[in-house]
């Protein structure tokens, strides 16, 4: 039977997490280069990144994607894959653009929220891949599953700085 009764939507998690490191890199391959800041352009991307609309070189290219233009991954990851899986992952090893520290990006799909003085869109989960096991050397794929960040469209650009907030509208 169906229901007549509206659908709730369930309301966004309540947040405030930091901003703990961040990554660029101008090709897909090359190292990602930690930064003390980092200049989001809306609709766009990253200035200086692999995955820049207009100029892409990142190892996904053949794909292009609006929802990829800046990508998150959670600190608390990295301590429970040492934690569980005794494998150590540093920030830069994990290829995504912002490590953060209190914000649950799984929650985030399809939400909007603020990342310092730019606003974002979460349009999906990150996906893990061979690609980073490769680079690394380190058996991540398995493990990485349903935690492997989040991909974000930029609404509002700006600069982004380590310590910035994270939090929710």
């Amino acid at each position: 039977m169906l229901s007549l009764q509206p659908a709730i939507e369930t309301p966004a998690p309540a947040f405030v997490g930091v901003v703990r490191h961040l990554h660029i890199t101008a090709r897909a391959f090359l190292p990602m280069r930690a930064m003390e800041e980092i200049h989001l352009v809306a609709g766009k991307g990253i200035e200086g990144d692999r995955y820049m609309i207009g100029r892409e070189e990142g190892f996904y290219s053949d794909r292009p994607e609006e929802g990829r233009q800046v990508t998150l991954f959670e600190m608390e990851t990295l301590d429970a894959l040492l934690r569980d899986h005794k494998i150590e992952l540093k920030p830069e090893d994990h290829r995504r653009n912002v490590t953060v520290e209190g914000v649950p990006l799984n929650h985030l799909v399809g939400r909007r929220f603020w990342l310092g003085e730019t606003l974002l869109e979460a349009t999906r989960l990150s996906v893990p891949c061979r690609h980073i096991e490769e680079i690394t050397g380190k058996a991540i794929f398995d493990p990485l599953i349903n935690r492997s960040g989040l991909n974000c469209r930029i609404l509002e650009g700006g600069t982004v700085r380590i310590g910035d907030l994270v939090r929710n509208i």
